[in-house]
């Protein structure tokens, strides 16, 4: 393979953690760091339907359950989670509801690189603007706020809604991780990996930019 950047000049170390009380604001919807105790009630209301899951493990049984996990998630220091609420109606659901989750995880601050994941959304809200003008706002963090080198998105191999929706935001395939880690139903699944570089960030940013124009 043929070195892509022969004459790389150092990079700095990612900015982590997030600051307390980081907001990421758009036009459809609004990021806030994940309250356990304040948000899980509704998000779990919003996420429990089979077909969130169908391609996720780990299904919290309750609003409870989901609590706990945010918490766990929290306090992992590669982990940080994000509560999606609405700012205007969208698909008949209320602006100010919230209507998924989704995470910055597997940080390294050494290496700059971090992955958007763990995201789960309302199907009332699916080929909405919702999930490409999120991604928008995490990547926009990651990469000019966190001075983030790489962001990497991956899912299951059965997922194809997924895989055209992560190569819609205009990522990269980078190949296929083979027996990668095990389903809910006990079968071990395929992960196919994609990734944003910063080189990619301000074409994959105008990108999004025209899109949600439309």
């Amino acid at each position: 393979m043929a070195d892509p950047r022969p004459v790389d000049a150092p990079w700095p170390e990612l900015s982590w953690p997030i600051e307390d009380r980081v907001e990421l604001v758009g036009e459809v919807v609004h990021l806030t760091t994940s309250d356990p105790d304040a948000d899980a009630a509704e998000l779990f209301a919003a996420i429990d339907h089979d077909v969130v899951w169908s391609h996720i493990p780990g299904r919290p049984a309750g609003p409870e359950e989901l609590a706990q996990l945010l918490r766990d998630w929290s306090a992992a220091p590669d982990w940080h989670p994000w509560t999606v609420r609405l700012r205007r109606d969208v698909g008949g659901v209320p602006a100010g509801s919230i209507v998924g989750m989704t995470s910055f995880l597997g940080v390294s601050v050494h290496d700059a690189s971090l992955e958007i994941g763990a995201t789960t959304f309302t199907p009332r809200v699916w080929a909405s603007a919702v999930n490409p003008e999120s991604k928008r706002l995490l990547l926009a963090h990651a990469f000019d706020v966190l001075r983030a080198g790489r962001v990497q998105l991956k899912t299951d191999t059965r997922n194809h809604r997924s895989q055209q929706a992560i190569a819609r935001l205009g990522a990269q395939y980078e190949g296929t991780l083979r027996r990668h880690f095990r389903r809910a139903d006990g079968s071990v699944r395929d992960s196919v990996m994609f990734s944003i570089i910063a080189e990619d960030w301000p074409r994959v940013s105008e990108r999004l930019a025209a899109r949600l124009r439309r």
